[in-house]
């Protein structure tokens, strides 16, 4: 869980939200340039935005009542000193003042960025970032920013993301100042922005009216391991802080914008890499760079996989076809939080803070009048949990600010992105709060007690079956079923199964790849068993092709194995007949009338006399209790659930061989377990017809109950058992919203509430009893 005084809040820029007003003092700014040049594919420029200036004190009432703790906001260089290095603007100050006085009556912390992009044009006249005076010139900014609002004011950060202003503003020139320079000019630029962060901190310390903690929030993609082997951890932290990119995309590194600051030194492998790109670089540089942090912030957005590669280099993983992307095409990469964060901190040992994360989405007005942003919340909590889980696992971090409160001005997007949790109409100015907001304020208010990585989620956990070769198997599971099958000799589908003789595997959602009886173990709320009723999955359900005859066997009950099998858990069964050709038998009970009459016949092989056929046909359903001697005969096919055990005692195998011997029997065991006399009554019900969109228990045994489930066009009920199996034996449909077919099984687990079923199809399902 996060700490208790864990902060929790928003972040948005000035540019982005206030709009201006034609007697506010403020000095043109690169953007204002930048736009005027026609650079945002919808023509808007940032006049009014969500007229923040003017609209603040609603503004924070709003987040206020969303329970919002914190607001990084940023100050507007161009605002606040129009010409970048003369006279202050009182009415900037005067406005960043109530600002900042409104926040804090609203109970929200301040966190002021310095610089968020604001660069005044007057500046970059001069030269901008490439101007050797510009340290000097930011200096005075923090000097002013200090003396104005360090005594309302506790936490300054110096400069946003400076990958992108120095890189995407002066290389690629997509956003201001629109410049396409030499690498060495933006090499310059680089090293100026890290000079005046240096600058910045010694002055703001030097001229606030009180202690003040200050921080630094660079950016990148994070690298993250395709797997938790070492050997792809190593590759992952080489990537991330290593200098894989190509020259033109130089500045999208971690290492270059944080270790002079953090560590005091370029990486060596970058001055290597860049030597004949570099400017002059002094002690004396590198000692103004490197100034004491309070902490650390980082914002990310998304990552990439990466892995070793057999010549022991990293590669880089491709994402898997269709991967989800939020509506700016941004891939959602969850890990990369969890990753980026724990590899950070381990590199930098600072308190850390995520100063942004958050996703664009399509968002609208509905016609309820809501803003529906399902998406949003599902990126949401998927990050915040992998970032709770590096909390969980030591990373120190302090705070997280959602990207962002209000939908604004996205930079050289224009209005064409939406990342606000709450929907402004740029032509009303009507605030509308999305559902995220409301999610969001429930993740403050229980400190994270609501994310899914607390809470789990209820999702239909669909399975990867386990196959068995055996020598009795067939093919049918693969023609008649569609599985792809080792062998025509495979004679078990092991559908659900937590068994360490074949475990299922989740094969998509939340809990992909997890392990059965690894998720039963970690979640047990997910099956019923937060009392520890069940010491391990009790149920195993199989698909049984049977091609030849079984050998006759029996299984013992709990007591039995518990004492002689190593503490493991008897054997109840039943079966539900798949497929039987006419005239098809099983062997189900005996014909001795006592144990002595029963040891008799064993041991001296009457097997004829033993053994007790009975006929079945499609549809009959059997209930094979412990102790009761039975066999399945070749040529029929059933499903099977069980108790999760594979303790079964072969009495006779009709002497076949298997790699040349005859196979084991336990015929002492056998006598031990099998009753006697065998009592028949009530042990198989002949087919039964189920009605429409319904369920028919067919079994309610003391392990387990098994229902017959026929869907013809759909119906709905409500989950109320510690949990369910289900395998669809026949036809296709829908499980809440998933598309099923035959073959395919999955469990409901504990608290899923509401089942629908649509379709035409047949199931299977079973329950446990604790």
């Amino acid at each position: 869980m996060f700490r208790d005084d864990f902060v929790w809040g928003v972040a948005a820029s000035a540019y982005q939200v206030e709009g201006r007003d034609p007697d506010d003092g403020a000095g043109e700014m690169i953007w204002d340039r930048f736009i005027e040049e026609g650079h945002t594919p919808d023509k808007y420029d940032a006049r009014v935005t969500c007229d923040h200036m003017h609209r603040y004190k609603e503004d924070y009432a709003l987040m206020r009542m969303l329970s919002v703790k914190a607001y990084r906001f940023s100050i507007s260089w161009a605002r606040l000193i129009p010409d970048g290095t003369g006279e202050v603007n009182p009415k900037a100050v005067k406005l960043y003042r109530d600002m900042i006085l409104s926040m804090k009556e609203n109970g929200i912390e301040p966190y002021l960025t310095l610089y968020h992009w604001e660069l005044p044009q007057a500046l970059q006249d001069r030269g901008g970032w490439l101007n050797d005076d510009m340290p000097e010139w930011f200096g005075y900014y923090a000097q002013k920013a200090a003396e104005c609002f360090s005594d309302i004011c506790e936490n300054f950060i110096t400069l946003n993301e400076p990958q992108c202003f120095v890189g995407i503003g002066h290389l690629s020139g997509w956003q201001a100042p629109g410049l396409k320079l030499s690498y060495e000019e933006v090499f310059r630029i680089a090293h100026n922005a890290l000079k005046a962060h240096g600058t910045a901190v010694k002055r703001l310390r030097e001229y606030a009216v009180r202690p003040i903690k200050i921080g630094y929030a660079p950016t990148c993609g994070m690298a993250y391991p395709y797997s938790t082997d070492p050997e792809d951890i190593e590759a992952a932290k080489r990537v991330l802080f290593g200098f894989y990119n190509p020259i033109d995309n130089w500045t999208w590194n971690v290492a270059w914008f944080s270790d002079p600051v953090i560590l005091g030194r370029y990486p060596e492998e970058g001055l290597r890499k860049y030597a004949q790109y570099l400017p002059e670089i002094s002690d004396d540089d590198m000692e103004l760079i490197h100034q004491p942090l309070d902490f650390m912030g980082q914002n990310i957005y998304n990552g990439y996989m990466v892995r070793m590669g057999r010549d022991g280099e990293p590669e880089f993983v491709k994402r898997p076809m269709g991967s989800p992307k939020t509506a700016a095409g941004w891939p959602v990469t969850p890990d990369c939080l969890y990753w980026g964060v724990k590899l950070l901190y381990e590199r930098y040992h600072l308190p850390f803070y995520i100063t942004e994360n958050g996703m664009s989405c399509h968002d609208d007005v509905s016609l309820d009048g809501h803003v529906h942003d399902p998406n949003r919340i599902n990126f949401l909590d998927l990050y915040i949990s992998a970032l709770q889980r590096a909390a969980d696992e030591g990373v120190d971090i302090r705070g997280y600010f959602l990207w962002t409160f209000l939908d604004n001005f996205e930079w050289d997007k224009g209005y064409t992105e939406r990342f606000g949790i709450i929907h402004v109409d740029f032509e009303t100015q009507k605030r509308t709060v999305k559902d995220s907001a409301y999610w969001y304020k429930k993740v403050i208010d229980t400190n994270g007690k609501n994310l899914s990585i607390n809470q789990k989620p209820r999702q239909v956990l669909f399975l990867e079956p386990h196959f068995k070769e055996v020598i009795w198997g067939g093919s049918r599971l693969k023609s008649d079923w569609g599985y792809d099958i080792p062998s025509d000799k495979t004679g078990e589908c092991w559908a659900v199964s937590a068994h360490s003789k074949g475990v299922s595997i989740i094969k998509d959602g939340y809990y992909k790849g997890k392990a059965l009886d690894e998720l039963f173990r970690e979640c047990p709320e997910l099956f019923g068993n937060t009392d520890g009723k069940y010491n391990d999955f009790p149920l195993l359900v199989k698909i049984i092709d049977a091609k030849d005859d079984l050998s006759i066997q029996v299984h013992p009950d709990d007591r039995y194995a518990k004492l002689n099998e190593n503490g493991a858990m008897g054997k109840m069964e039943c079966w539900y007949i798949l497929k039987a050709e006419e005239g098809s038998t099983i062997v189900y009970g005996h014909n001795a009338s006592s144990k002595e009459e029963l040891k008799d016949m064993i041991l001296n092989e009457r097997w004829s006399d033993l053994i007790r056929t009975v006929p079945v046909k499609e549809g009959d359903a059997v209930l094979i209790k412990p102790g009761t001697v039975h066999a399945i005969k070749g040529g029929i096919m059933l499903t099977e659930i069980q108790q999760n055990s594979d303790i079964t005692y072969r009495l006779y195998d009709y002497d076949r061989l298997t790699d040349g011997k005859k196979r084991e029997l336990h015929i002492d065991k056998s006598i031990d377990v099998i009753t006697a006399p065998f009592d028949c009554e009530g042990g198989i019900s002949d087919y039964f017809e189920t009605a429409d969109d319904s369920m028919a228990e067919f079994v309610d045994c003391e392990r387990f109950t098994a229902w017959k489930i026929n869907v013809k066009n759909g119906f709905s009920f409500e989950m109320d058992k510690d949990f369910m199996t289900m395998t669809v034996i026949d036809g296709n449909g829908i499980v809440n919203g998933s598309a099923v077919k035959k073959g395919d099984s999955f469990i409901l687990p504990c608290g899923i509430g509401k089942v629908t079923l649509e379709g035409q199809m047949t199931l299977i399902a079973s329950s446990p009893k604790g």
